[in-house]
């Protein structure tokens, strides 16, 4: 049977692992530490690929949670490069920090996560994300020899990120069924005929048909022989990490079309076993690739903080946002995490998201009927008795290639929720800013008044008050007292802040 996560360890047709790395009772999925958003990410030339990624493993809270401990520094005796005590060091000061900081002991260590990276070249986000993960499953390896794959998949790594993918193989003339299952950490997607995640996940799992040069042998027939083959998610990860393959390699043309994601996603009918509960995940990240080709642009993110409220992080700059712009980017990767492991969590913190939301659980069922996700991240899916004499067509992963070119880039402009207009212009260029250049452009904001009368609304870990005359705003509008909307002046933008009142 088929599991709905990958707490067993155990994909059918596996064997057990001869040992636990990591116990899976200890992996939290609730934030334990509540706070707004960290510091931003200085880039030294290039680098924006790699902040993004940052910021997007700094918010994924099972990995934060457990770094933030700091357990893994304490018994590590690796000797040199570690990138789990490395990531532990950088979220700690990420999450701990209110300026912008410089990810130096990353940025030391970038060739020991990958190769063929070079310090001032542009890289793509998607690889780095790879290379990243695996940097920090090898290091919870190391300490560890000779373990069988199943063992290897017991890692806090692999439990937070990880599944098991099965590829079914039915040949046509006997009907004999080969299953063979493989780890992913990432799943890539095709959109070139998606319009939306959901259409995406469904022609992944869409049986596929294989005959001529592409036929397989089968082991009963002894011979080649036309049959289908499906892949489908066995076990499931507890964060889905999904990437929409925008670029293609050879032309190195990008794919600019909209591709709609929901915030909630039932990830149950592209499951082996599809018949059950809904298995739903939540978006807590998004990565965008600003531009037109893969070889130029920006990245930039937004991601979900302990606070229940969304940043858009590019680079040192760190801006609220509203779940409707996050969900209206022209995403590049898409970071999930399961909603079976957060509803206790979200019951007891309900206080970290808006009060005129609507429920969790209502929003959850609404739009389990809207999405899923799936895919491995290059991977085979060799089957038993089976020998594949055919090619694995579109589910190869890519190497791409992201500039920090902002000239190139194509739209990156924020617009207000409601009114969808402009609401300020993209930054163009990497040099300093003339704060008398221009204008000031004009940006809204929308901030939630406390539950309780009497508590102070907190912007930037102060209360609105000292916020707003910090900002020289005087009177009325400093204290907030019965105020629709505040004005003041941030750099070079004027910032309408509107209180919004709770239910």
């Amino acid at each position: 049977m088929a599991t709905a996560g990958n707490d067993s360890f155990i994909a059918e047709g596996m064997t057990p692992p001869q040992r636990i790395l990591f116990p899976p009772e200890k992996i939290c999925m609730v934030w334990q530490q509540r706070q707004s958003a960290g510091a931003g990410l200085r880039n030294v030339g290039n680098t924006c690929f790699l902040n993004a990624v940052l910021q997007c493993l700094t918010y994924t809270p099972p990995l934060a949670n457990y770094l933030l401990s700091r357990e893994h520094s304490q018994a590590c005796r690796q000797q040199g490069f570690c990138m789990m005590c490395i990531m532990e060091a950088h979220v700690n000061k990420v999450l701990h920090s209110v300026s912008a900081i410089l990810p130096l002991a990353v940025l030391r260590a970038f060739r020991f996560i990958g190769e063929h990276f070079q310090l001032g070249r542009e890289e793509d986000a998607h690889d780095f994300l790879c290379c990243t993960v695996n940097a920090m499953q090898r290091a919870c390896l190391s300490a560890s020899n000779d373990l069988d794959i199943s063992s290897q998949s017991t890692t806090i790594v692999h439990q937070i990120f990880g599944g098991f993918l099965r590829s079914r193989v039915i040949c046509f003339s006997c009907k004999a069924i080969s299953d063979s299952y493989e780890a992913f950490l990432d799943v890539p997607l095709d959109i070139k005929a998606a319009s939306s995640l959901t259409a995406a996940l469904e022609d992944f799992v869409t049986p596929e048909h294989l005959d001529g040069e592409n036929c397989f042998q089968c082991s009963k027939c002894e011979k080649n022989v036309a049959t289908t083959k499906r892949f489908t998610v066995h076990c499931a990860p507890k964060v889905l990490t999904v990437c929409l393959k925008r670029f293609d390699c050879f032309t190195a043309g990008k794919i600019s079309k909209v591709v709609e994601y929901p915030e909630y996603l039932d990830l149950r009918p592209y499951m082996s076993q599809a018949d059950g509960e809904p298995l739903l995940y939540s978006l807590y990240a998004v990565l965008v690739h600003s531009g037109v080709s893969c070889h130029g642009g920006h990245y930039f993110c937004y991601t979900k903080a302990s606070n229940g409220l969304w940043y858009r992080m590019d680079d040192e700059s760190v801006q609220l946002r509203s779940i409707d712009t996050v969900l209206r980017q022209q995403a590049y990767l898409l970071f999930y995490a399961r909603c079976s492991d957060l509803r206790i969590g979200e019951r007891a913190s309900s206080s970290l998201a808006p009060s005129h939301a609507p429920s969790f659980l209502s929003q959850c069922v609404a739009s389990s009927k809207q999405a899923g996700s799936v895919g491995p991240q290059g991977l085979t899916g060799r089957t038993k008795g089976m020998k594949d004499t055919g090619r694995e067509r579109s589910r190869s992963r890519f190497p791409l290639w992201g500039r920090d070119l902002r000239s190139c880039s194509g739209d990156t402009t924020d617009y207000d929720d409601a009114s969808e207009r402009r609401t300020g212009p993209p930054r163009g260029d990497r040099g300093p800013r003339d704060s008398t250049a221009a204008r000031p452009s004009k940006r809204i904001c929308r901030f939630i008044p406390p539950h309780n009368p009497g508590d102070s609304l907190e912007m930037n870990g102060c209360c609105a008050s000292t916020y707003c005359s910090r900002k020289g705003v005087q009177g009325e509008d400093a204290t907030l007292a019965g105020a629709k909307k505040v004005h003041f002046a941030m750099g070079s933008q004027e910032v309408t802040m509107h209180i919004v009142n709770g239910v």
